[in-house]
């Protein structure tokens, strides 16, 4: 880690200055010169020399040095391959040793054209080979998992990849095995490598040796484009680049945002652009009639949009997923509520705009002093990337302590308001900590409890507003909640009033369907148009289906959980209009005058909500908003913990109560990808070691988890970390499950 303290360094002949311990490789490049490496990458934590790529002479030192375990020293000379012999020798010995069994199969490798070994080899490497022998053959491709090849002669043994696995997931699944020259890759007893981050391997392999099974033969680096956009699956909006060819997104991507992904991505937003393609998308309009749903041309589709409208009027209700873009809603509010006065809404989960005043990038969560989790949700479920600053916070001495039901603290549901309030009163210890350390965060992760403003009302009073390095997040369900929320609000000052009965429901996006809420509210409205990309729940529901575009086929901006706007740009062309063209159309028609065009709606839009931001200071990598002063959030109702964190000695437990949690891996993209089905959870239920007992339950029974005269047969899990008096179940497998269950055996 480099110091403030500034030292020249000579490097081929030229006097470089640079903070003291910035490592040589980083020092060099400052001063345009190129030290190759391989293995060295500044992401994975302190260089470990493996290839020996990157060596060097050092003017005192008898032998080579790899540079990128150096760091600058006042006076250190150093003379690349550049400007040495010997480093020169020393750099052609490298390349003739690796390239000694590996295969010269460029023209087939998915890594041709974009190699660094090709790469260097061409710059560095020896003209022809001296060795006559036969190269080593293996067995390959070997599966890693559904997800990720291996070709193990291509392998230089950087390992880049197993200290991935290590050092920033932590997930310890990738492996070295042996030792030598029968080192090898594997996983523990060569199971899948199951792991949210496990994708980011591919992107870090500098050679052919681990490779995407979907992109595998697919595209070659001339015949693609990379298109930068945002991944749209989550609150945390990681920037991507989406590999297109011949109109068709082939892969996905990292691009790094070192303040929001660092570079990395999870297996969600990599693997799942399939969904595209899925054989259930529906690509043209349907209209219910007496043999059921049929299909209809987009005027005869708007015309009965229109006429359904004006037959409901007010009493349209409009049900969002928080998936859509700030264009898209403010788009379908302009046209419902400054069309019809139509005014009532099922928002997504957001967030308070009182969090702004402790507004930081994600990448400060890495250098705090201390992180304090609330909420029922791991965070690896709810905003995969905050996980990962979260174990770098970890590593860097951070104490991180957490409330919940899986926490170090245990809450039952639904507690996480009340330990906030604990935490913020006085003569709390770890309050008291939490005022004294210059860098403290704070992180919301679950529903309920007013989230984001009893976050904010909590960090105002342990006085992080004054500390421009403590801040606090709050993480919502859905990618664009507070947008969504934000560009409804603009469209209109109106109060919102519960229409009875309910003339129109409007589901917009897949995820709205699946709230309880929502498929009550279409029961009782008397028609239902349904925004959706797939032949999911709401079509069975709806009169009207309009068929919905997926994020990497939209043009649009996304408000992440940080409160950065961030550009999406269109990297397909779908089969099916953008949202933005019909929704004009149709507000033609109610004299609603509506561009088609993002563009110009996020202009509209920037001046009312976001300050008049300039939709070209979003391109590249979107900068962060300034704080803005406290403003305290409407008061909450009191809430008290759904159940008690530490049931009494010997007391048995009838009933549970029900934790329902969204994985990560679940939904309606990952569900149309058969690659990313051993991500998905199985069907079990989760207790702790006390309740598993007093049921004589054991890890891998079968058991019937009953309530309300509903029932289901789920696999038991002990969790040791669960608090008592807690059953919990992915949603997929609970949804007719109500509050309290009954667990039993079968």
């Amino acid at each position: 880690m480099s110091s403030g303290e500034l030292v020249t360094v000579t490097i081929d002949d030229r006097d470089v200055a640079v903070p003291k311990g910035t490592g040589l490789v980083e020092a060099a490049a400052s001063a345009g010169i190129e030290i190759p490496v391989f293995c060295y990458e500044p992401r994975l934590g302190p260089p470990v020399g493996a290839c020996r790529m990157c060596l060097v002479e050092v003017e005192g030192l008898p032998k080579l040095q790899a540079g990128c375990t150096l760091t600058a020293q006042e006076g250190m000379v150093v003379k690349t391959a550049a400007s040495s012999e010997k480093a020169a020798e020393g750099q052609n010995a490298t390349l003739e040793f690796i390239l000694v069994n590996h295969p010269l199969d460029c023209p087939v490798c998915d890594k041709g054209g974009e190699c660094p070994l090709q790469d260097l080899t061409f710059r560095y490497g020896p003209g022809n080979t001296r060795m006559s022998f036969s190269k080593i053959t293996l067995e390959k491709p070997i599966p890693v998992s559904p997800l990720i090849a291996l070709d193990r002669e291509r392998c230089i043994l950087c390992y880049r990849c197993t200290r991935f696995s290590s050092d920033v997931a932590e997930d310890n699944q990738l492996v070295a095995r042996n030792r030598g020259a029968h080192t090898e890759i594997t996983t523990f007893e060569s199971d899948p490598y199951r792991a949210p981050f496990s994708g980011n391997v591919i992107e870090l392999c500098p050679v052919g040796a681990l490779t995407s099974t979907q992109y595998r033969f697919e595209a070659r680096p001339w015949e693609i484009q990379n298109v930068p956009t945002v991944c749209g699956l989550c609150s945390v909006g990681c920037n991507i680049n989406a590999t297109v060819r011949e109109g068709k997104v082939k892969r996905i991507l990292s691009r790094n945002h070192p303040e929001v992904d660092g570079g990395w991505l999870c297996d969600k937003g990599r693997f799942t652009y399939p969904h595209l393609i899925a054989e259930d998308r529906i690509t043209e309009p349907l209209v219910r009639g007496e043999l059921g749903l049929e299909p209809v041309s987009w005027d005869a589709a708007l015309d009965r949009a229109e006429a359904l409208l004006r037959e409901a009027g007010t009493r349209t209700v409009t049900a969002l997923s928080g998936t859509e873009s700030v264009e898209q809603a403010y788009a379908l509010a302009r046209l419902l509520r400054g069309g019809l006065g139509a005014h009532t809404a099922v928002l997504p989960e957001s967030t308070s705009d009182a969090l702004d005043a402790f507004r930081l990038p994600l990448s400060s969560i890495a250098q705090a002093e201390i992180v304090v989790i609330v909420g029922d949700d791991d965070l690896a479920d709810r905003a995969p990337i905050v996980d990962l600053w979260l174990k770098a916070a970890g590593r860097n001495g951070a104490e991180i302590v957490r409330y919940g039901p899986t926490g170090t603290e245990p809450t039952g549901p639904g507690g996480a308001a009340a330990a906030l309030r604990a935490l913020a009163g006085s003569g709390n210890e770890l309050g008291d900590r939490l005022r004294a350390a210059d860098r403290a965060i704070l992180v919301w992760s679950g529903s309920g409890g007013g989230g984001g403003a009893r976050l904010a009302e909590a960090a105002h009073a342990l006085g992080f507003a004054e500390k421009p390095g403590s801040g606090a997040f709050h993480l919502p369900a859905t990618p664009n909640g507070r947008g969504v929320a934000t560009a409804w609000a603009a469209a209109a000052d109106e109060d919102e009033a519960n229409p009875e009965p309910i003339g129109l429901l409007i589901i917009s996006g897949d995820r709205a369907a699946a709230d309880p809420a929502v498929r009550a509210l279409a029961e009782r409205a008397e028609h239902v148009i349904a925004v959706t990309m797939f032949h999911d729940l709401a079509v069975g529901w709806a009169d009207l289906v309009l068929p919905a575009t997926s994020s990497l086929e939209s043009d649009g901006t996304l408000l992440n959980l940080e409160g950065r706007l961030q550009r999406l740009r269109r990297t397909v062309i779908a089969p099916v209009p953008d949202e933005l063209a019909w929704i004009s159309q149709l507000a033609g028609r109610f004299d609603v005058e509506l561009s088609p065009h993002a563009v110009v709606v996020f202009d509209e839009l920037s001046a009312v909500a976001f300050g008049g931001v300039d939709g070209s200071e979003l391109n590249g990598t979107a900068p962060l908003p300034a704080r803005t002063p406290y403003e305290a959030p409407p008061p909450a109702a009191e809430v008290k913990p759904a159940t008690p964190a530490r049931p009494a000695a010997g007391h048995f437990l009838g009933e549970l109560r029900l934790l329902r949690y969204r994985p990560l891996f679940s939904g309606p993209f990952v569900e149309r990808v058969g690659e990313l089905a051993f991500q998905r959870p199985p069907a079990e239920l989760e207790l702790c070691t006390a309740d598993a007992e007093r049921r004589s339950i054991a890890t891998g029974d079968h058991v019937v988890v009953k309530s309300n005269g509903t029932s289901v047969e789920l696999r038991a899990r002990i969790n040791r970390g669960l608090v008592a008096g807690v059953a919990r179940v992915a949603d997929e497998h609970a949804a007719d499950l109500h509050l309290h269950v009954e667990v039993v055996k079968p």
